[in-house]
Parts: C-alpha cells; sequence; structure tokens
C-alpha cells in the first residue's frame, strides 16, 4: 500500500459536483493499494498514522501530538495511480495496483481499522469513481508512506 498523507485545516472530495465527505482538522490520505497488499499491511499503515505526531503541543512544541490527541478528522480518497511507475518511457504503468475488487475490499478495511484505532470522524471518497479533492494544506505537511 502507498498513502499520501497531507495535514490540513480542510479537505473534501465530490462526485459529479456533490460533496461527499468534508473534514476540518486532519489529514487527507490518499491511498493506492499495490499488488500483494494484506489486511496487515492496512492494519500497519492505519496504527502508523493514527500514532505520528504532526501536531503542535500546547506549549508550542512541534510534532508533539498525533490525530487522537487533538480530535482530529481524516478524509481518506483512493487513488490507485499511486501505483504507477515511469521506468519505461513516458505513459505511466499501473500494472502493480492491485485489482479493483481486492483494492476495494482493502480500502474499506484501512477505513474500518482507522476507526477502530479511535479517530471519530473518517470521510472517504467512493472507491472508482472520477472524484474532485479540495485542501487547504497545513504547513505544508505532506508524507509518502508505504508498506
Amino acid at each position: 500500500m502507498k498513502v499520501i498523507l497531507q495535514k490540513v485545516t480542510e479537505a473534501s472530495v465530490s462526485v459529479s459536483e456533490e460533496v461527499i465527505g468534508q473534514i476540518e482538522t486532519g489529514y487527507l490520505l490518499f491511498i493506492g493499494v499495490i499488488t500483494g497488499d494484506t489486511s496487515a499491511h492496512a492494519a500497519l499503515l492505519a496504527e502508523k498514522i493514527v500514532k505520528t505526531r504532526l501536531f503542535d503541543g500546547e506549549n508550542g512544541k512541534m510534532n508533539d501530538r498525533s490525530i487522537l490527541d487533538i480530535g482530529g478528522e481524516i478524509l481518506v480518497v483512493s487513488q490507485f495511480t499511486l501505483a504507477g511507475t515511469l521506468q519505461k518511457g513516458n505513459r505511466p504503468d499501473y500494472s502493480g495496483a492491485a485489482a479493483p475488487d481486492d483494492a476495494k475490499v482493502l480500502y474499506e478495511y484501512f477505513i474500518k481499522k482507522l476507526k477502530e484505532l479511535g479517530v471519530e470522524t473518517v470521510e472517504a471518497g467512493v472507491f472508482g469513481a472520477y472524484m474532485d479533492v479540495s485542501l487547504k494544506n497545513d504547513g505544508p505537511v505532506t508524507l509518502i508512506l508505504d508498506r
């Protein structure tokens, strides 16, 4: 699995001009499922994400608090293009992406795991849909995580 984590002050995802997921302070996560990924990979990434300390503490100490500590929100958007490579030529190769049915199962499991780990608000896009994503990146802070 590959995840792009962006710390945001707000983010939303729309399908056919209808907002279907929206958050305030927290993380926007773009998730790509790679062939061979398992629920164990999804669980490890979810746990890592909820424990990652990217929010300032009360004393202004940088990177002191996690998403759980601040009661932050998460928006998860599927993005199979994260499996893409440009190793051969100029046309992206997405053959490393998991089959859609397998990817959807892990995408939904990942969302479920975030909730089980204590994130109260977890919004999501529509798996496989064409989506418009809007965000205000905080910092900017962007991390790339993978299995």
